[in-house]
């Protein structure tokens, strides 16, 4: 999820830790005691039929209403895009450009605020990913849905969950998106590589969930909302 904000929409107000550096909160937790998602659910065809037909499950994470107050929930949609590589799924996500009024160069998957033309969350998926990288939606085959969360700055997002023919190729808006990568899905629904953040200042006080990931000898910071909603997914395959 990009930047919920468009032209002529105010944007949210700046938190008070904005400009902080995740990568600086300490580690409070790490989930070695938690298994992976088992490697035989890790394929198209399982997923596919887990979110058809889920088991009784609920989500680890939802957000936090207390950090928004009395301010207006806004809805919002984003693409969990899971592209069918043939050595394993990966999840395609974005990295934010660096001059972003909030939370430059964080990682994100396609999506933002639901507009008035938009029917559905599904509809707000796929035109966010059509606007941010141009993701064609013959390439995008949708699945499914998760309960959404609420993110500190007031968004419902719902996220979309969408297995992605590889054949695709990407046109990114630079305004809204530096580049775009692939994650192996395997890591992602591995809790060996979740980690519990918490930080304490004067005034504020934040936790958060965070995926670093690394990959060609550069580090991908994965956290906040989108490592929310990972994790979710991660109790939905392993439900």
């Amino acid at each position: 999820m990009a930047d919920p904000g468009k032209a002529g929409v105010a944007p949210p107000p700046v938190s008070p830790w904005a400009k902080l550096d995740p990568r600086d909160v300490p580690i409070t937790h790490r989930y070695a005691d938690l298994p992976p998602v088992p490697a035989e659910r890790l394929v198209p065809a399982w997923i596919r039929q887990r979110v058809a037909a889920p088991p009784l499950w609920l989500p680890e994470l939802e957000g936090d209403r207390s950090r928004i107050g009395t301010a207006a929930i806004r809805p919002a949609a984003v693409l969990v895009p899971i592209v069918e590589r043939h050595d394993g799924p990966t999840v395609l996500l974005t990295q934010r450009p660096t001059h972003m009024r909030e939370h430059a160069g964080q990682v994100a998957f396609p999506g933002g605020r639901s507009d008035a033309i938009d029917t559905s969350p599904v509809d707000t998926a796929l035109r966010e990913a059509w606007e941010e990288i141009g993701l064609m939606r013959e390439r995008i085959d949708v699945i499914g849905q998760m309960p959404s969360y609420l993110t500190g700055t007031g968004y419902e997002v719902t996220p979309v969950l969408a297995l992605i023919n590889p054949d695709f190729e990407l046109n990114l808006h630079s305004g809204e998106v530096a580049e775009a990568f692939e994650v192996p899905l395997h890591f992602l629904m591995n809790p060996r590589h979740h980690e519990r953040r918490h930080l304490v200042q004067p005034g504020i006080e934040r936790q958060f969930l965070a995926m670093p990931y690394s990959s060609g000898g550069r580090e991908f910071f994965i956290w906040g909302a989108t490592a929310a909603m990972l994790r979710n997914l991660y109790r939905l395959l392993m439900a």
